[in-house]
């Protein structure tokens, strides 16, 4: 935490992976990894537990505020503790890195879309700046309620990881997104209120945090409308579908009708013309005998 070098090398070497994996990876065989991801994503479950158990402990300990929270620099234990629970908070934003290693090694290169590289590198990237002058106050605010967010969502991936046994009751896969979308509303709510009562807080970090949830308002609603709602078929598709499924059923049923009674397996326009040919025959064998 005293140089931000560490941290910057860290995020270019995660640049430079993704433009050389895919590389690396193009004429070999994608690796497996199934043990490895069940072992990773279930890891990821208890530290973000962890994250979260400690933020929410100490700040109701240190009797923190939801409204308005300043930073207290003394050497209070439940101000360290808070503190030192942030910094596991950054930490975890750089070992989520191995999430798009994990997706290049198994050639899973549509998965390595631009929201997932803008989402893990500026969050492990942007948060060395909090840890470094505000590790407490409202920091916790947010990084308790992700930290919650990534349980549920490393516990998706975890079960997924185990096979489609356990895949196919994995309904709620869209619900993460939602929840997501909604932390970020929650986010600007409460830092829009911070402003309004001109919280004691560094306030361009809030209007920074502000922008900066808006970001990911626009991207994961972009990939929540691509991924579910524009591949869902309309009311009026569904509706024109119905109707001429109905049809198709409805006149093969009649033919089955027919066919069963001995007629033809033809439609009524097609029937009369012969029937009324064989009547003209019959009426003019009539005449010459």
């Amino acid at each position: 935490m005293d140089n931000p070098l560490p941290t910057l090398a860290i995020s270019t070497s995660y640049l430079l992976f993704l433009w050389l994996g895919p590389k690396y990876m193009k004429n070999r065989e994608p690796f497996q990894l199934r043990k490895t991801l069940i072992v990773y994503n279930f890891s990821m479950v208890f530290l973000n537990f962890f994250i979260f158990k400690e933020l929410f402990m100490a700040a109701r300990a240190a009797q923190y505020s939801y409204i308005c929270q300043p930073v207290n620099y003394s050497d209070d234990p439940n101000e360290v503790r808070v503190a030192g629970a942030l910094w596991w908070y950054f930490i975890s934003k750089g070992i989520e890195y191995l999430d798009t290693v994990f997706f290049i090694l198994r050639k899973k290169f549509n998965q390595v879309t631009f929201l997932h590289v803008y989402h893990h590198c500026t969050m492990f990237t942007l948060w060395w700046i909090g840890i470094k002058w505000v590790a407490g106050g409202q920091s916790f605010f947010g990084a308790h309620m992700n930290a919650l967010i990534h349980v549920l969502m490393y516990l998706y991936y975890g079960l997924a990881s185990c096979g489609p046994k356990i895949q196919k009751y994995l309904w709620w896969k869209k619900y993460l997104t939602i929840i997501q979308m909604v932390q970020f509303h929650v986010t600007i709510g409460h830092t829009a209120l911070s402003l309004y009562v001109n919280c004691d807080f560094p306030h361009w970090m809030h209007y920074s945090l502000i922008c900066y949830a808006i970001t990911f308002i626009v991207l994961f609603g972009n990939f929540y409308y691509q991924t579910y709602r524009r591949q869902q078929p309309s009311r009026r598709d569904i509706s024109s579908s119905s109707k001429v499924g109905k049809a198709v059923s409805n006149g093969n049923l009649n033919g089955l009708s027919r066919a069963a009674n001995g007629a033809p397996l033809m439609g009524n326009k097609e029937e009369k013309p012969q029937d009324n040919s064989g009547r003209r025959k019959r009426k003019g064998r009539a005449k010459r005998d």
